[in-house]
Formats: structure tokens, C-alpha cells, sequence
């Protein structure tokens, strides 16, 4: 299959760096400013897939010839990126985006005509240009359709899950998703020291209601069990992200389920504080 990445950072790299490893024909997208940055090789180090190099040529523009695009970019950054893949370029490409969140999908949609719901697992980072390190022991992506795409993706090595459901395939990753990222960086502390916090179950349990709002079906005692099984030490992404001086996910994490929490009529107090604390630090 023939591939073009929207965004090289940790999620995008590993998608695209797995692969090109694999016999695929990959292509990653991006600015002129970064280009002059990327010597045309990704070396990944892994902990599911190993460490290893591989050519991956890169672009301004997406090639009319491809068969997905994936957007793998910050939620904060896609309307912005989604200018290097124009429409009319993509012909019969389906695009499977990667984010964070709810509501990209329509966003996308809006813009593309086939566009099939997607969510990834995992703990990764770009730590140079061309370089991603991968250190959770989980990797798994989940996609509602194009079953062609997820037998590229196992034969990549990436544990992949086909989801009929696309409502719960976003809100199970949001649920899970959700306090850890809020209550590690309101706290700025790793997982191990917040998944204990009040705010963090708190957090969960709203996260948990708006799922249910939306129509999702979700199991919660599965998500405290995977919040359970994650290392101590992991730092979510927008931790990172505001400890770099990044903007963090906010609208896109915490904004559904306050949404949902105002239009239902529940309670989103914990969420609310978490996202307090994280603004107080950006000020």
C-alpha cells in the first residue's frame, strides 16, 4: 500500500517509520521549515517493535497516488496541516486521523470524503528530527473500517483492533485517555503519583458519563484496569507539551465531556479543576 503521514512527531513516526519497515510505500508530509531538518530516515527505538532505521522520503505535498492518509498531528494544529493535503490531491484515498479528542472527525469530514475513524495506544515521542522513541509496553491502534489498512498494520507489528462502533472507538480512547492526561499535568507529576488523586477518579467517572451520553458503550472497570497497568513513571503527552512550553490539548481532551456535561445536565467538577490548575501553570 502506498501511504502519506500528516505529522512526523511521536505518533506519526512510529505509523510511518513501522510501515516502511514492513514493504510499504510511505511518505511523510511536511513544511518547508521542517524539511530542511529531516535527512530522509527515521531511526525508531521501540520497545514493542524494536529498535531499527529505514528510509522514509518526505514532501511538501501529498502524492495523488496514495492510498491512506493518516493524520497523526496535535489536535491544536490540524486545520493548519490539513493545508498539505489538499482534496482534490487525495482522488480514492481513505484518511484515517490518529488525534486526541471527539471532534476532529467532523472536521475532517467536512473536508474529505472518505474518512474512517482511528484511535492509537501508546506512549511515544520525537526527541530529534527523524528520531522516535516508543517506551510504553503497549502498541495498538483501532480502526472502524478499511480492513486492507489494518492488515498493513499487523503485518507492521502493531496490534490492531477492528471496531464497528465508531462512537465508542473515540470515547473509549477519550475515557482512558482523559484523567491521565489532565491529572498528570494540572499535578506535574507521573501517572503513579495521580492515579490515586480524587481529581483523577473524579475525572474518570465524568469522562465515563459523558461516553454514555454520546451513545458509546463503555467498560469501566477495563479502563481502571489499563490505568492500573501503565507503568508509574509514564508522562502523558500533554504533560510534555506544557512543560515545553507547547500549547496543550485542552479543547480537544477536556472539551467533550464538559460539553456533554452541561447539555445532559451532570456534574464535570473534577475535569473543570483539573483544566483549572493546567491554565493556572500556562499563566
Amino acid at each position: 500500500m502506498r501511504h502519506a503521514v500528516l505529522g512526523a512527531g511521536g505518533i506519526g513516526g512510529l505509523i510511518a517509520g513501522a510501515l516502511a519497515r514492513s514493504g510499504d510505500e510511505v511518505a511523510l508530509l511536511l513544511r518547508q521549515e521542517s524539511l530542511g531538518t529531516y535527512a530522509g530516515r527515521l531511526r525508531v527505538e521501540s520497545v514493542v517493535l524494536g529498535d531499527f532505521e529505514v528510509e522514509v522520503p518526505a514532501g511538501p505535498r501529498v502524492e495523488p497516488a496514495v492510498d491512506v492518509l493518516w493524520v497523526a498531528v496535535k489536535a491544536t494544529g490540524l486545520e493548519r496541516a490539513v493545508s498539505l493535503a489538499p482534496p482534490a490531491s487525495l482522488r480514492e484515498a481513505v484518511v484515517i486521523p490518529l488525534l486526541n479528542g471527539i471532534d476532529h472527525l467532523d472536521v475532517l469530514r467536512r473536508r474529505y470524503d472518505d474518512v474512517v475513524a482511528g484511535a492509537i495506544r501508546v506512549e511515544s515521542e520525537r526527541v530529534a528530527p527523524g528520531l522516535i522513541r516508543q517506551k510504553s509496553p503497549f502498541l495498538r491502534v483501532d480502526v472502524a473500517g478499511a480492513d486492507d489498512v489494518q492488515v498493513a498494520l499487523r503485518q507492521a507489528g502493531i496490534e490492531c483492533h477492528s471496531q464497528t462502533d465508531e462512537v465508542t472507538l473515540l470515547w473509549e480512547k477519550l475515557v482512558l485517555l482523559a484523567p491521565v492526561a489532565l491529572a498528570t499535568t494540572a499535578f506535574d507529576a507521573p501517572l503513579g503519583a495521580v492515579r490515586g488523586e480524587p481529581l483523577f477518579n473524579g475525572c474518570l467517572a465524568e469522562a465515563a458519563s459523558a461516553a454514555q451520553a454520546a451513545g458509546a458503550t463503555i467498560d469501566v472497570d477495563s479502563v481502571r484496569n489499563l490505568h492500573a497497568a501503565v507503568p508509574a513513571e509514564m508522562q502523558s503527552s500533554m504533560q510534555k507539551d506544557v512543560a515545553s512550553g507547547a500549547e496543550p490539548e485542552l479543547a480537544a481532551i477536556a472539551g467533550p465531556i464538559v460539553r456533554l456535561g452541561r447539555e445532559q445536565g451532570f456534574s464535570t467538577a473534577s475535569t473543570n479543576e483539573l483544566v483549572d490548575k493546567i491554565t493556572a501553570r500556562l499563566n
